[in-house]
């Protein structure tokens, strides 16, 4: 694992950890997804988890739930500052004047006037000039304050490499498909290196399954050294995993819709992972991803038109 310096170390806030972006903004490490999440269900899901304690929903254009999440955290009767809102720009919407329009469309969904982060959905390899030019849009919507932090999500060392030469802003996260049975070294390594917090998607490997993608592999929930860690600190596997996420300065966001499991997932703060289960988790390592690979070509993604309302 790339070793972490004292801004990327959790730091407790009451029974929050939050981690502090290379911008100086603080972020709830620990996150509710929406990923698949059905419109009908989300709205429930998000006032469930800011219930439970969740300070920060991720949701992205491509999902179809903004507007719901939007509702779920009206109706939480928290403070808007209270919460912790990061979204996605789908490639569809990929370049300059295209991804200041996408920024106009998800706050109107959302129902806010300000996001605290906004990240760039895939690195689009074959159209890299126009996830530059919406990269260059993020900068411009952080430099006058309609964004608190801007990131990318699926981007490899060689994706960000690009990137950092042809734009002024670092990345604040990078999000990534990242479990115990896939936990892309490289990508954390270069992360680490640029002051880039890596964000995990599909953290606890099994529950979500990527569409078209891995429906025949094995649940990381089902895993044996799993849980023998988790029986030997009475918590469940999914538990262990987060932990295990947030010990090594990683942000997780776990997706529920079921509030029991919301909770559960979030009841990560009251014990501590030893030196030799963090390197029993990380020896799972499969090198074996689950989700696409984001250096494939995949024209269909521009087709995807998201909707102006």
């Amino acid at each position: 694992m790339p070793s972490l310096s004292p801004r990327t170390a959790p730091i407790v806030n009451g029974m929050v950890t939050e981690l502090t972006l290379n911008n100086g903004v603080r972020m709830p490490a620990l996150g509710l997804g929406v990923f698949q999440s059905s419109p009908e269900e989300t709205t429930g899901a998000v006032q469930a988890a800011l219930d439970t304690g969740y300070r920060h929903i991720d949701t992205a254009a491509a999902y179809g739930n903004e507007r719901e999440v939007g509702e779920g955290i009206r109706r939480s009767g928290l403070d808007r500052s209270d919460v912790f809102i990061e979204t996605k720009v789908w490639v569809s919407d990929y370049g300059y004047d295209e991804t200041l329009h996408a920024w106009e469309k998800a706050t109107g969904k959302l129902g806010v006037g300000q996001l605290d982060l906004l990240i760039l959905h895939q690195p689009a390899p074959d159209r890299f000039e126009k996830t530059i030019a919406a990269y260059r849009a993020l900068e411009a919507l952080a430099a006058d304050g309609r964004v608190r932090a801007i990131g990318v999500s699926n981007f490899m060392p060689h994706h960000l490499e690009r990137l950092l030469a042809e734009t002024d802003v670092v990345p604040a996260v990078n999000q990534i498909e990242l479990h115990p049975y896939f936990t892309q070294p490289a990508v954390q390594a270069a992360d680490a290196a640029n002051g880039i917090i890596t964000q995990a998607w599909s953290p606890i490997g099994g529950i979500t399954f990527y569409p078209g993608w891995g429906e025949q592999r094995k649940s990381v929930m089902d895993d044996a050294t799993i849980a023998s860690i988790a029986a030997a600190h009475g918590k469940t596997p999914a538990q262990v995993m987060l932990r295990w996420h947030l010990q090594q300065g990683r942000s997780a966001i776990p997706k529920s819709v079921n509030p029991t499991r919301i909770a559960e997932n979030f009841a990560v703060f009251d014990f501590e992972l030893t030196p030799d289960e963090l390197d029993r988790i990380d020896a799972l390592d499969t090198g074996v991803r689950s989700g696409p690979d984001p250096d494939e070509p995949r024209v269909e993604r521009f087709a995807m038109v998201i909707p102006e309302v």
